[in-house]
């Protein structure tokens, strides 16, 4: 995988991230503390819901569920696992109790989003790609990637926000989880989804107004991320240990782990013999946090500048960490 497809995704991340921390300047007063969290509120309540619930509405049918059950488990499988490292990483570096949770969070959830929506459309371009067509390695690819994003919507949503409660000592907020139950009726319950999925249906609009509100979520909470990056870079007083440790769990243990994993459950018959499946399977491991831990954090006001610090290191060695990973994940497929 060429660098530049990487390199320009995640610089792309870290623009929107230096207009945020722009707009929080004193001097330009656009995006102050108390409009970022209106803002969070805006995306927490209508973009992250819009978002999710048009993703499941799209690609969740019974016969995909059947035909990619293990994608499910492999994800549930890196929270899993990033949860322990994220908890060792705690007991070693002892931090404090407000930012416990997020250091678990970013341990154990990857970016499944807007990484792989960039990332796979661009392999699937790519001279000499092991994948095949392109236009049949792209459409296959985005199946795959809108369901990654979806359960790991689902899971971000139910457990990784109520560990950054716990340890926030927050009050528990439902919509985007009730949107998760309105996202799967409307994909397996084939009477709903013909009225509203596809450019045929009579009530298409509903679908494409849900997913025009979602494409707003990424690029609104990344420049919340660069607002309160602006208060972190001016001193958050974190330990140096804890944004190794997290660098460590996401980009080194967890990517080898997942390989072991990957190719255990092909060698089990557990997975089918396609490659694309199977990379995109393998990245699921290998992606730098959610950018919803910054949403999620905001929400409950405890952590919001070290989660920023932590997503600006995350995101400046994602372009060294993705490409070395995505190289040897290809070779190995």
């Amino acid at each position: 995988m060429s660098n530049g497809v990487v390199e320009g995704l995640v610089l792309k991340v870290l623009l929107i991230t230096a207009l945020g921390t722009f707009l929080a300047l004193d001097r330009v007063d656009i995006l102050r503390e108390d409009a970022r969290k209106h803002v969070n509120n805006v995306v927490f309540y209508v973009f992250n819901p819009a978002l999710v619930a048009s993703k499941l509405a799209e690609t969740v049918t019974y016969e995909s569920i059947v035909k990619l059950w293990f994608m499910p488990l492999n994800i549930l499988i890196t929270f899993i696992i990033g949860s322990i490292l994220g908890w060792i990483l705690v007991q070693f570096t002892r931090p404090p109790r407000h930012i416990r949770g997020l250091i678990v969070g970013c341990c154990a959830a990857g970016n499944l989003g807007n990484m792989f929506l960039i990332m796979i459309p661009a392999v699937c371009k790519e001279k000499g790609s092991p994948f095949g067509a392109p236009d049949v390695c792209q459409s296959y690819g985005l199946a795959y990637v809108s369901f990654s994003m979806a359960i790991g919507a689902i899971y971000l949503w139910s457990y990784v926000y109520n560990i950054v409660r716990a340890s926030a000592a927050g009050t528990t907020i439902e919509s985007t989880r009730h949107t998760q139950i309105v996202g799967f009726m409307i994909g397996l319950i084939p009477y709903i989804r013909k009225i509203l999925i596809g450019g045929d249906a009579p009530l298409h609009v509903i679908q494409d107004t849900a997913s025009l509100l979602g494409d707003g979520a990424i690029p609104t909470l990344t420049l919340i991320l660069g607002g309160n990056l602006l208060k972190g870079l001016q001193g958050s007083g974190m330990q140096k240990s804890i944004i190794v440790g997290i660098m460590v769990a996401r980009y080194i243990a967890l990517p080898i782990i997942g390989i072991f994993i990957v190719k255990g459950a092909l060698r089990l018959g557990f997975i089918p013999a396609d490659p694309l499946y199977q990379f995109v399977l393998l990245l699921q491991f290998a992606v730098p946090p959610a950018m919803n831990m910054g949403v999620i954090t905001q929400l409950f006001g405890a952590g919001e500048t070290e989660c920023s610090v932590i997503m600006l290191w995350a995101y400046a060695l994602a372009s060294i960490s993705l490409t070395l990973w995505s190289t040897l994940f290809m070779f190995l497929i």
